[in-house]
């Protein structure tokens, strides 16, 4: 199924369309069975409790999905049924009579579960948007490392040529947000992936041996503060004293 297919599918179930949660139900119903194969460590017929179980996990994850930070339902569906599943063997284990984990809280009147299978579902978000978050940072750093090849720079030396104190780092952030607030440096950058030393120089208090030993450095930060980089430009916001460029 496309994935702007199923992004349709899961508003119109949300919004009550009956037929469009029925189709995703039995969509992931092969997923239900992975899962539980997975768990329990043998083959699960179509027809177990597991099985019944999921099937109301997946109907659980529709209502809570929200695809905020590009968040994909298929991992947080699995995410759910897991925990449904967990929570079952672990009710199985402990005889008939002990009280599921998910059981605990009193019924909700509007949608028939308990207050601390909200608070589950809730907990079970945020915790994927949380391993989507670790992966969007991982992406920005593959991106990012892509970027610096450009301009001749790795990892590596990236290392080797950042200032070793931290007054200096931020006098070096501090050159390239000069940088970027003028438009014909950033041209000059981006066309030919090289600091325009010449025309920094003039408008930066910091001398021309300076500006050549942080060159790499520079270049690095100019790149986060130009681009697509919301994860490391929080970084450099943070470490940038208030009011930095003027001091």
């Amino acid at each position: 199924m496309a994935l702007d297919q199923l992004e349709i599918l899961i508003s119109n179930a949300q919004a009550g369309h009956l037929d469009a949660r029925e189709q995703i139900i039995k969509q992931f119903r092969p997923l239900v069975i992975k899962v539980a194969t997975s768990l329990s460590g043998r083959y699960v017929d179509k027809s177990s409790d597991e099985i019944s179980i999921g099937m109301v996990a997946i109907n659980q994850a529709i209502d809570s999905y929200s695809p905020q930070g590009g968040a994909a339902f298929l991992s947080y569906a699995e995410l759910i049924i897991k925990r449904r599943l967990i929570d079952y063997y672990r009710s199985e284990k402990r005889g008939k009579n002990a009280i599921p984990f998910s059981g605990l809280g009193g019924e909700s009147r509007e949608e028939g579960t308990s207050g601390l299978e909200s608070i589950e579902l809730g907990l079970a978000l945020k915790e994927f948007q949380k391993v989507q978050e670790q992966e969007e940072r991982r992406e920005e750093i593959r991106a990012y490392a892509a970027n610096l090849r450009e301009f001749g720079i790795s990892f590596k030396e990236l290392v080797k040529n950042s200032p070793k104190h931290e007054d200096a780092r931020i006098r070096a952030m501090q050159v390239a947000k000069v940088l970027v607030a003028k438009e014909e440096l950033r041209l000059y950058l981006k066309e030919k992936k090289v600091l325009p030393l010449k025309q920094i120089e003039k408008q930066v208090p910091v001398s021309r041996k300076t500006l050549e030993r942080q060159r790499k450095y520079i270049i690095a930060i100019t790149l986060i503060l130009t681009g697509d980089y919301r994860y490391l430009q929080e970084y450099i916001n943070k470490a940038l004293p208030k009011g930095g460029e003027g001091k």
